[in-house]
This record gives C-alpha cells, sequence and structure tokens, in this order.
C-alpha cells in the first residue's frame, strides 16, 4: 500500500474519487503476489500493479466501475478462462483481484 498511497493523496487532494485493486488469491505462475495493489483514480491515472502489466487494462476498468457505481466486485483470471488470452494472461496462472471503491 505504501507505494500507492502517495498517489492516492494526491488525486484525493485534487478531489478525485479513487478506486483500489487488491490481488487476493493466486494459483501457480502469477506475475505479482497476494496483497499487490494498484489504484486508479476518477481522472484516469493509476498506480502501482497487480500483474506487472497482463491484465492491468481489465483491471483499470473494473476500477472506473467501482468508482462509478461504488460497487466492490472480486476478478478472476486464469488460463482456463476464455478471456485469459485476450487480456493478456499468459503466465499459466491464476489471479483473483478484489476491486472496491475508496470511500472518503
Amino acid at each position: 500500500m505504501k507505494d500507492v498511497l502517495p498517489a492516492i493523496e494526491q488525486w484525493r487532494a485534487r478531489g478525485e474519487r479513487v478506486a483500489i485493486a487488491t490481488v487476493v488469491k493466486t494459483l501457480g505462475s502469477a506475475p505479482r503476489g497476494i496483497g499487490a495493489k494498484m489504484a486508479v483514480s476518477s481522472g484516469g491515472s493509476m498506480a502501482g500493479s497487480v500483474s506487472g502489466g497482463c491484465i492491468e487494462g481489465a483491471v483499470f476498468d473494473a476500477c472506473q466501475a467501482a468508482i462509478a457505481n461504488g460497487q466492490a466486485r472480486l476478478l478472476h483470471f486464469g488460463v482456463a478462462d476464455d478471456d485469459a488470452w485476450d487480456v493478456g494472461l499468459a503466465c499459466g496462472g491464476t489471479i483473483d483481484v478484489f476491486v472496491e471503491p475508496l470511500d472518503p
């Protein structure tokens, strides 16, 4: 969380809303471990990483949705999923990411 906290503070100071994505489960090969975080602002900025790039786009979109609708969501990515290759997860493992809006 330390790596994304300065960005969150800047965004909040500008009045932007924020969502946080956290890796909550991995199985097999995964680029980032449990607890890895990514923060996204309502202005479209991003800090941190949950995957080293392979699913960041899909998680970014889910964060934007969480900011807009105020709903938390659990995302699951894995090579067995039909959309795994579409989002770039070809590393051979599965990753569960919890996305939640950050309350002011």
